[in-house]
């Protein structure tokens, strides 16, 4: 394994104890990637998976609210950070290194310092999933994480209005590129349904799941436009703690189910072809 320092030369290092890493992307920002993260953390959490959850947003770093925590995390051992425990889930976030209203600004090395660190110093345990939430758009980050780590693949978020679309296919075509394999597709704000009962289609629902298809890739759920998806985030108790049961959560299940089954395909394909060579 050689020290720390040697890792970088060495290309992307699995992370001892992780099964699996999936990121969690979109084109632009606002189409509620982080609810999709969070809430997908905390179901796989309640299917019985080990979940930890990684806050790469630099920008806007949201989990911290959404999941209810915001204390300073401890330093353990040799200078490692102990990730925060909420509803089961493991994260650590940059807003919890920097809290408050101070924005981030930060440029290319500091943020690959910052990924490697959340990777690799801190005390993750056994993992079956770490996901991480990505700033929007295509940039310095994936390429850190990329870097560092070997991705089982990514997920990528979209509403279903052209204008998120035309950027989530730079997402897909970002991902391509890093070759990082696509989990699928997830429909986020999707209809909205009123207290009569009327469906209303805010942002053109169905469009991400024609998207997928275009690109031949899995279509892994569309999630409600609902006020309590968003107060559910504001409070801290994200909606996928009522179960997968609940009417507002069954989508964020569904979705997990699929990333949960998709990511042990591609874990599975990856080990075939290490085992040839």
């Amino acid at each position: 394994m050689g020290h720390m320092g040697a890792g970088a030369a060495q290309g992307p290092q699995p992370l001892p104890g992780v099964a699996h890493v999936v990121a969690i992307g979109s084109g632009k920002g606002g189409v509620g990637k982080t609810t999709v993260a969070v809430n997908l953390a905390v179901s796989l959490g309640k299917l019985g998976y080990k979940v930890g959850l990684i806050d790469a947003d630099i920008y806007g770093p949201n989990v911290p609210m959404m999941l209810g925590v915001s204390r300073q995390p401890n330093i353990v051992g040799e200078n490692r950070i102990e990730p925060i425990l909420a509803h089961g889930v493991k994260f650590i976030s940059v807003g919890l290194i920097s809290p408050g209203d101070k924005p981030m600004v930060m440029r290319g090395p500091m943020l690959h310092q910052i990924i490697r660190q959340f990777l690799q110093q801190v005390e993750w345990g056994e993992l079956d999933f770490l996901i991480v939430d990505l700033p929007p758009g295509t940039g310095d980050v994936v390429i850190s994480l990329v870097q560092t780590v070997p991705l089982t693949g990514a997920v990528v978020v979209s509403t279903g209005s052209g204008v998120a679309l035309q950027d989530a296919r730079k997402a897909l075509e970002m991902f391509h590129q890093v070759k990082v394999e696509v989990i699928g597709l997830v429909e986020n704000m999707s209809q909205m349904t009123l207290p009569s009962g009327e469906v209303i289609d805010v942002f053109g629902a169905g469009g991400t799941e024609r998207t997928a298809a275009q690109f031949g890739l899995a279509f892994l759920g569309a999630v409600e436009l609902d006020p309590q998806i968003r107060e559910g985030g504001d409070m801290g108790l994200p909606v996928s703690l009522a179960g997968p049961e609940s009417k507002l959560a069954k989508s964020f299940y569904e979705v997990a189910k699929k990333v949960a089954e998709k990511s042990k395909e591609i874990a599975a394909k990856s080990e075939d072809v290490l085992e040839i060579s």
